[in-house]
């Protein structure tokens, strides 16, 4: 996923489909100096972690 998307999808109030090795994520926050995302699995929102952006998909 390009840096623009994933900034867009974090800023919306609208839950876009974002999968992280085929499990739905929230995007919290893009950091576009290291290139990652900070997220979580939809089902487990105490599980945060910062991924790669090439690593997200959109559905």
């Amino acid at each position: 996923m390009d840096i623009q998307r994933a900034q867009e999808i974090a800023a919306s109030p609208v839950l876009a489909n974002v999968l992280h090795d085929g499990v739905p994520i929230y995007i919290q926050h893009v950091d576009e100096t290291k290139g990652t995302a900070r997220i979580y699995p939809l089902h487990e929102p105490e599980n945060e972690k910062e991924v790669a952006l090439e690593k997200l998909r959109e559905h």
